[in-house]
């Protein structure tokens, strides 16, 4: 038995269409059952550039670890925070972290 759909809105930008989707259950407006996996090889997961001021001396230590690690050092803070917050929230990053890096 097929189910009623709602058609889906048309929407004028990407935040008009994250705010109608924070307020709506999809299954209203898709079949669910008809989905099919799909992959994205080359999709990258967005970056931002930031400015973040550290002490010399801690910034040196940094660069030697990942000297030793033969590792760029802002590769290796990357992957220190992913670590770091994924012990806070009781989530494993480390996997992505290194594939970010």
């Amino acid at each position: 038995m097929k189910k009623n759909l709602k058609p889906i809105p048309k929407f004028k930008n990407e935040a008009e269409e994250r705010r109608f989707w924070e307020s709506h259950d999809s299954t209203e407006y898709v079949d669910w059952s008809q989905a099919k996996p799909a992959r994205f090889p080359s999709l990258k997961p967005s970056t931002q550039a930031i400015s973040l001021r550290l002490p010399a001396s801690l910034l040196d230590e940094i660069k030697i670890e990942a000297n030793k690690r033969d590792v760029p050092y802002q590769s290796l803070i990357k992957v220190w925070l992913a670590e770091k917050t994924g012990e806070l929230s009781g989530i494993d990053n480390r996997s992505k972290s290194r594939r970010r890096a």
